[in-house]
């Protein structure tokens, strides 16, 4: 493409950084380039998007404006309410400016990409060039398939064939654009809604910025990767990254992740550092939960990947489900989980498993009302990988966890914590509980246990495990 020179407008979404953005880093190669970031908060409230994570977002869109400053590239805001706002605004303000093209990164939920054509459209009819890239994700998604040109349903053969398509050109960073003269006539901003998080310390925990995110990456990548599949199940330790947040609001690109794993483990994918190995895997998991979200749509429609489980009869216990909510199950390694979530905006992934098995399998409730509580309060709320999970979780989505296999919340908890010092940070009534009867109170009789300091369990785990098997068997069996 040759040079132009003149004015390319760069649509930023969930890519809220100045370095390895592909959009921003074409754009700038055909000419000077403004910015611009559309807030959408009823859109956003309808798809459960918690204040946690559109707070991290503007507070990161700030952040990402002053690097943007440095290189003389304006940012530019408005306020609208839904995604069918956006077309006819899009192609007025790049019209406004005399702008020769429109460029964004895809995403790739239902709403978002029917969204995205009619902008494209919009530029079209307007007579405007518009460039979409494929930035959220490593390959393509639709590019991964089998032999008999079909999208993989399990993910150990997709890892298989990511890695074997992959090659290390495919996950280099781009840099970032190079400085450009100063702009003129720069249209005003108008004010982001002024959100408040409804977690505590997120400033804190996940400082804004592509500094702290890529800080934050490196230590995790030179001092605590090589004991990562050893240490990441136990949520009083910090085993894991920590970098979700950056990585879904796109501080961090997925190719940033990859190649710093990769580069560490002298250029191998799943043979070496076995703690590298594992987080490449996961990052692989979430490429494989994107790709299965543009390939099967309906898992962005409220619906169950495996059709048939759509008949399961789930209980509609409102009593429970407001009980799972506020950490009042009487099963303590559910309940501190849901107080970390609650005041925290984030949860330990193990936990995420087993709070998300009691509820669909000890509870037998509906999954989908758990997606939706954790989407309302996730400071990295994901569609594609919260509902991957919790579709595995409930035995209903692809690769899921079989009917059969139910997590013991008690056996998680001994495993896991068997010290109880996760549970004790958040259930400060179990603190002086000794460590065999922290995991469950109820089960070692009125001599160590006092219901009106901790409840008992909703249900009894042997019986409501029973039930939930029996009805997936009725399923099966039509």
């Amino acid at each position: 493409m040759t040079p132009s020179k003149k004015l390319q407008l760069v649509w930023l979404r969930r890519d809220l950084r100045s370095r390895d953005n592909k959009a921003l880093y074409y754009a700038s190669l055909q000419g000077p380039v403004i910015c611009l970031w559309l807030s959408f908060e009823k859109q956003w409230q309808k798809h459960n998007d918690s204040p946690n994570k559109i707070w991290f977002w503007h507070k990161n869109l700030e952040a990402l404006e002053k690097n943007l400053e440095t290189l003389n590239i304006s940012l530019v805001t408005e306020n609208l309410q839904d995604f069918n706002q956006a077309p006819k605004l899009i192609t007025k303000l790049a019209q406004d400016l005399n702008c020769e093209a429109v460029w964004f990164n895809n995403v790739h939920e239902a709403n978002e990409q029917q969204r995205d054509r009619n902008v494209a459209k919009a530029c079209n009819d307007a007579g405007l060039a518009c460039h979409q890239f494929d930035d959220d994700t490593l390959l393509p998604p639709g590019s991964v398939l089998n032999k008999q040109g079909l999208p993989y349903k399990v993910f150990t053969p997709f890892r298989k064939a990511l890695y074997s398509q992959i090659s290390p050109e495919q996950w280099q960073p781009l840099p970032p654009p190079v400085k450009q003269a100063p702009l003129t006539n720069i249209p005003e901003c108008n004010p982001l809604p002024q959100l408040r998080p409804t977690a505590k310390h997120i400033d804190k925990n996940w400082p804004a910025g592509e500094k702290s995110a890529h800080k934050t990456l490196k230590k995790f990548i030179q001092e605590k990767s090589a004991t990562y599949k050893k240490n990441r199940d136990y949520p009083a330790l910090t085993g894991t990254s920590s970098i979700s947040p950056w990585l879904t609001a796109g501080v961090l690109s997925i190719r940033q992740c990859f190649s710093a794993a990769v580069a560490e483990n002298n250029g191998e994918l799943d043979t070496g550092n076995e703690g590298l190995c594992c987080w490449v895997s996961e990052l692989a998991w979430r490429e494989f939960y994107r790709h299965i979200l543009m390939q099967f749509p309906r898992v962005s429609r409220h619906r169950a990947f495996q059709a048939e489980t759509e008949f399961i009869a789930w209980n509609k216990n409102a009593e429970h489900l407001e009980k799972w909510q506020k950490g009042q199950t009487g099963v303590p390694i559910v309940d501190a989980a849901m107080k970390q979530l609650v005041e925290t905006g984030w949860m330990h992934n193990r936990l995420r498993m087993v709070v998300a098995m009691y509820l669909s399998k000890d509870l037998m409730l509906d999954w989908r009302l758990g997606e939706k509580f954790f989407m309302e309060h996730l400071i990295d709320g994901d569609l594609a990988s919260n509902n991957g999970g919790w579709q595995w979780a409930a035995s209903t989505g692809t690769d899921a966890a079989p009917y059969f296999r139910i997590f013991n919340p008690v056996s998680q908890s001994q495993k896991f914590d068997p010290q109880g010092t996760f549970l004790r940070k958040w259930l400060p009534e179990l603190a002086s509980v000794d460590d065999k009867t922290i995991h469950d109170p109820a089960a070692n009789g009125s001599l160590f246990y006092d219901e009106s300091a901790y409840p008992k369990p909703l249900v009894d785990h042997k019986q409501a495990r029973a039930a939930t098997i029996e009805a997936f068997k009725a399923l099966k069996n039509g």
